[in-house]
C-alpha cells in the first residue's frame, strides 16, 4: 500500500516581504518543496499591499490544495509594539486567505519552529537557514529569508501532521 502524500504550506508574515515554503513527502520522508516570497512596495497605500498578499496567497493556496497550512503565529516586542500591530494585521488576512481556499490552518509560535528545526528555540535567521538547508539538502542560500522562516514553518507543520496521521493508522 502506498503512503498518503502530505503538502504542508509554510507562511512566514511580513508586509514588505511574505515568505512562502512548500514541503511535501509522505510519513517515510520529504519528496519535494518550493519557495518563494510575495512583495510589495512601500510606496503602496496598506490596503493595497494587504489586498496584493491576500489575493496572490489565497489563489496560491487554491491552486496548491495542501494538506494543512502553518503560518507564524505572531509576538510584539515591548520595543516595538507598531510592528507587532502591523504584522498582526497582515496575518489576518493570511488567515482569511487559508480559510477561504477552503484549507486547515494552524499558528506556530516562531520559537517552537526553530527548536523543532535547529534544536534552539533562539536560533537567528542564519542558523534557521542552515538547518532548514541541510534537512532539505539544497546546495545554495535561501533567499530571503522570510522563505527559509516559511520552509522551516512548512517542515514543523509536516512533522506535526505526519505524526497525527501516523497515531490516526495505529
Amino acid at each position: 500500500m502506498k503512503d498518503k502524500s502530505i503538502k504542508v504550506v509554510g507562511i512566514d508574515p511580513g508586509l514588505a516581504g511574505t515568505g512562502i515554503g512548500v514541503v511535501e513527502g509522505d510519513v517515510r520522508a520529504v519528496s519535494g518543496y518550493s519557495f518563494g516570497c510575495v512583495t510589495t512596495a512601500s510606496t503602496d497605500s496598506l490596503a493595497f499591499r494587504l489586498d496584493i498578499i491576500y489575493t496572490r496567497i489565497r489563489s496560491f493556496l487554491s491552486d496548491q490544495v495542501p494538506d494543512l497550512v502553518v503560518i507564524e503565529d505572531i509576538y510584539s516586542l515591548d520595543k516595538y509594539p507598531g510592528s507587532g500591530i502591523l504584522l498582526g494585521k497582515v496575518s489576518g488576512v493570511l488567515l482569511v486567505a487559508a480559510f477561504r481556499a477552503g484549507v486547515r490552518v494552524e499558528e506556530i509560535a516562531v520559537r517552537e519552529a526553530k527548536k523543532i528545526v535547529c534544536g534552539n528555540g533562539n536560533a537567528d535567521k542564519f542558523q534557521m537557514e542552515r538547518s532548514v538547508r541541510h534537512f532539505l539538502n539544497h546546495g545554495k542560500p535561501i533567499r530571503p529569508f522570510h522563505a527559509s522562516d516559511a520552509l522551516g514553518l512548512a517542515i514543523t507543520g509536516y512533522f506535526r501532521y505526519r505524526k497525527n496521521d501516523n497515531d490516526r493508522i495505529s
